[in-house]
C-alpha cells in the first residue's frame, strides 16, 4: 500500500506531498490543477513508465532539470530521479542499477481514464499496450523480451527500408533474434488473455445487469510458432512493402458483446462498459497473480458513468484495494455514499479538505 507520495519539479508541480488513504483518496478540483499528474507521479514511482507519455523529460517541470519522485510502499522508501538524459532508482536509499530488481519491489498499479474508450475505438496498439502493461507486471520474462523484440523490429524494418536492394542476410539476422522474444511474448499474451476472460466476461455481466455476454480473445500476428520461417515465406510482400508484416508487434484483442464485435456494433455506453470491465478483470488478475491488491489509479472516470454503471463499478472494484479517485465534483461520490480522504488541488497547489 502506498503510504506517501512526494513529487518535486514534476510536471506542473514544484512541490508536493500526498498521504493516501489506506482505502480511498479523493483528489477534487477543477480541470487542469494537476491531479492527473499526482496520479501519474505515484505511478511513474511504482512502475517507471508514465500512462500519458514515452517521452520522460515531458515529466520533468518547465524550467528545471529534473524531477524527483519519492514514496513509501508496503513499508519500502522508494525513490525516483530523473533528468534529460539519466533515470536513477533506489529502494530504501540503495540504488537499483537493474530496472527488474526495482520493479520486482514496487507496487502493481491499475489506471483507468476516459482514454481507455481507445480499447473499443483505437487501433491495435492500444489494446497490445493494456495485455503490455499488466504482462510486464505478472511475468518476470516479459518485459525483457518485449525490448528485445522492439529493439529487433527496428532494426529489421530499417534494414527493409535503407537501400534499394534489401540485404535479407541481415533482415533474417533480425528475425532469428526476434524469434526467441516472440515465443515468450505469444505465450505469455495468450496465457493473460485467458485469465483476463472470465473475468471480463462477469465484470461486464454485472455492469449490464447481466443483459450482455462479453466475450475476448487474443489474436495472435503470426500464423506460426517459427516467426523466422513465416517471415521468409513473406520475402515478395515485404519486399513490396519495405515492413516487417508477422509478429508480435501485429497482436489484437478481439472484443465481443453478444458474439458481435463490440469495436463496430456494440453502443457508446455498451462500449464504456466494456473498457471499464476490462480494467477490473485487469485488477483481478494481478492481485490473483501476485497474491496483493494492485493500487488503484482511477483518473475522473466516476462522473462520466452513469449512476447505474458508477454504482455497478463501486461493488466491483475488489475488496481491500488502495483506490486514488481524481474527480471535479464530490455530488456524484455523496450521492453513492462513497467516503475517504479529500484533498483539494488548485493551481499545482495540494491540501488536505
Amino acid at each position: 500500500m502506498l503510504t506517501e507520495l512526494f513529487a518535486r519539479d514534476f510536471r506542473c508541480f514544484a512541490e508536493c506531498r500526498l498521504q493516501p488513504h489506506p482505502e480511498l483518496t479523493l483528489l477534487v478540483g477543477r480541470n487542469a490543477q494537476g491531479k492527473t499528474s499526482l496520479l501519474e507521479a505515484a505511478c511513474v514511482l511504482l512502475r517507471l513508465q508514465s500512462p500519458r507519455t514515452t517521452t520522460r523529460t515531458e515529466l520533468i517541470r518547465l524550467g528545471t532539470a529534473n524531477c524527483l519522485i519519492e514514496g513509501r510502499f508496503s513499508e519500502q522508501g522508494l525513490r525516483f530521479a530523473q533528468n534529460e538524459r539519466v533515470r536513477r532508482v533506489a529502494v530504501d536509499g540503495a540504488p537499483c542499477p537493474r530496472t527488474a530488481d526495482y520493479l520486482a519491489r514496487s507496487g502493481r498499479v491499475v489506471w483507468m481514464d476516459h482514454r481507455d474508450m481507445g480499447l473499443l475505438r483505437g487501433g491495435a496498439e492500444q489494446r497490445r499496450r493494456y495485455l503490455d502493461f499488466a504482462a510486464s507486471q505478472i511475468f518476470a520474462d516479459y518485459l525483457p523480451a518485449l525490448r528485445g523484440y522492439e529493439r529487433a523490429l527496428r532494426g529489421r524494418n530499417h534494414v527493409l527500408k535503407r537501400d534499394a536492394t534489401i540485404s535479407w542476410r541481415q533482415a533474417d539476422a533480425f528475425a532469428g533474434v526476434m524469434d526467441g522474444f516472440a515465443r515468450v511474448l505469444r505465450a505469455r499474451r495468450a496465457e493473460l488473455t485467458g485469465a483476463l476472460a472470465p473475468e471480463t466476461a462477469r465484470a461486464h455481466a454485472h455492469l449490464s445487469a447481466k443483459a450482455e455476454a462479453a466475450e475476448i480473445a487474443h489474436l495472435s500476428g503470426q500464423e506460426q510458432n517459427d516467426l523466422a520461417a513465416q517471415l521468409a515465406g513473406l520475402r515478395a510482400e515485404e519486399q513490396r512493402q519495405r515492413v516487417t508484416l508477422a509478429g508480435p508487434h501485429r497482436d489484437d484483442l478481439a472484443l465481443r458483446l453478444n458474439g458481435l464485435d463490440a469495436t463496430a456494433f456494440a453502443s457508446e455506453g455498451q462500449q464504456r462498459s466494456l473498457a471499464v470491465a476490462l480494467k477490473v478483470a485487469q485488477a483481478r488478475v494481478l492481485e490473483a497473480a501476485c497474491g496483493i491488491p494492485p493500487l488503484l489509479l482511477i483518473d475522473d472516470v466516476f462522473g462520466e458513468l452513469d449512476a447505474h454503471r458508477r454504482r455497478a463499478l463501486l461493488e466491483l472494484l475488489p475488496a481491500g484495494t488502495q483506490k486514488i479517485l481524481t474527480t471535479t465534483s464530490l455530488e456524484w461520490a455523496s450521492a453513492d455514499g462513497v467516503n475517504g480522504d479529500v484533498w483539494r488541488v488548485e493551481g499545482a497547489q495540494v491540501y488536505r479538505d
